[in-house]
């Protein structure tokens, strides 16, 4: 089975976007050139699987800004909806957590960059990721979209490294406790 990866920023507060989907106080941050090591991390990925509400906030965006192979996991967009110049990028999959992998690794999949917030949750529930690098951005939206929700059991993490950034942004690596 390959391994799952995290990389994704929140508000101090633990927002993942505000409720209406607004991720503008993360894009106006991510632009002051700061290099918080995105690109060294997805470069050891081979793919990356996305959820449906991820998906459907950088689709809208300017350029396609992945590199690697996207399966997009949802039940309710269709295939087919995938506008043609991200057809040979990006395939929209009806599967569980579980399935997903399973697909991944058909194709040889190793390690992959899992991005979204309901679909982290749901892998985490599944038990699939292996480790989490979270950005803290230092801005508080007292309210939004969270990128942990409910537990069937606590998840035990071992600190692996903490960085600050002049930004003020505060990085944590944590791998999953088995």
């Amino acid at each position: 089975m390959p391994s799952a990866h995290v990389f994704i920023a929140t508000s101090l507060d633990g927002y993942i976007a505000r409720k209406d989907d607004d991720i503008d106080w993360l894009t106006s941050f991510s632009s002051l050139g700061e290099d918080h090591g995105y690109n060294a991390h997805i470069a050891k990925m081979d793919g990356i699987i996305m959820g449906r509400g991820t998906y459907e906030k950088v689709v809208t965006f300017d350029q396609w800004y992945y590199e690697k192979p996207v399966l997009v996991v949802s039940r309710s967009l269709d295939p087919a909806s995938v506008p043609d110049h991200l057809k040979d990028k990006v395939e929209v999959i009806a599967a569980t957590p579980e399935g997903a992998m399973d697909l991944a690794a058909s194709r040889g999949w190793q390690r992959i960059y899992a991005d979204g917030g309901k679909l982290i949750q749901s892998f985490l529930r599944a038990g699939l990721i292996e480790d989490m690098i979270v950005s803290r951005i230092p801005i508080l939206l007292g309210d939004g979209i969270p990128l942990f929700g409910p537990l069937d059991q606590d998840i035990a993490l071992d600190h692996i490294e903490t960085k600050s950034f002049p930004s003020g942004l505060v990085q944590s690596h944590y791998r999953i406790k088995r």
